[in-house]
């Protein structure tokens, strides 16, 4: 269920803002329907986190549609008009750019981008930051940014993965473990994909589909006589919601 700190109590005058169907609706639906309760500050709070997990959703698809190169990082490359290619694979913002144009960059001009699944995370998530907060903000906020894995992320983002959780929602990244993976390619250890809502699932690297056809693909990349499945990991891994409203709020 829901509650809110301020008294509030109309929730279906909220849900009936979203499309049933839509992700927000099933955010919202998953979240008033849980055995948990969620806990919110406001009711803008909780529409910030669905319109911060919608441009995830969002970002998702664009990288999809704009066709990100899957490379490892030895192999990985960027747009250098915008970030510098570290020794390590890593990608870091260049002096004297601005920010948001950067990662706006990266979604308009995706076939200059190549890199692995988590890092195509990171870009996600910050892209979604850049969605809900503005350029202005911003570009004020993540003066230095480095897509690399889960590494060096700014910690206002500052994303937790969170284990056993009762309710699994739309916006989550998620973990699919191959632990029979073919040692001559270990870049298929795993996947990590965003949650679209119905059923539906985004991986860098594979594309689009449901849990059976990412675990289905992993299945082909596994040491000759495995027996161990590819299979989905009971986690989730989140920005820091709270904390990036707290920061819009204030700096509004």
């Amino acid at each position: 269920m829901i509650r809110f700190e301020d008294g509030f109590t109309d929730l279906p005058s909220i849900m009936a803002r979203y499309r049933r169907g839509s992700p927000e609706y099933e955010v919202l639906s998953k979240l008033s329907e849980s055995s948990r309760v969620y806990t919110y500050l406001s009711p803008e709070e909780l529409e910030f986190e669905i319109g911060l997990r919608r441009g995830i959703i969002e970002a998702s698809l664009a990288l999809f549609r704009g066709r990100l190169a899957f490379r490892i990082f030895q192999e990985s490359f960027c747009n250098e008009r915008y970030w510098e290619r570290r020794q390590d694979g890593g990608f870091v913002l260049r002096a004297g750019v601005r920010p948001s144009e950067a990662v706006d960059d990266i979604f308009a001009n995706t076939r200059r981008y190549g890199t692995e699944c988590a890092t195509a995370i990171v870009m996600i998530f910050y892209k979604a930051v850049l969605d809900a907060y503005k350029p202005d903000l911003f570009d004020r906020t993540f003066t230095r940014i480095v897509l690399m894995n889960w590494r060096d992320m700014d910690p206002l983002i500052d994303p937790a993965t969170y284990r056993g959780l009762a309710d699994y929602i739309p916006g989550d990244c998620r973990y699919i473990r191959n632990p029979d993976v073919d040692p001559l390619t270990p870049e298929w250890q795993g996947e990590n994909v965003i949650d679209l809502g119905g059923g539906r699932y985004y991986g860098h690297g594979i594309g689009l589909g449901d849990m059976d056809f990412f675990i289905e693909i992993l299945n082909r990349n596994r040491r000759e006589g495995a027996q161990v499945s590819a299979y989905l990991v009971d986690s989730a891994t989140r920005p820091d919601f709270r904390g990036l409203y707290l920061y819009w709020k204030n700096a509004s």
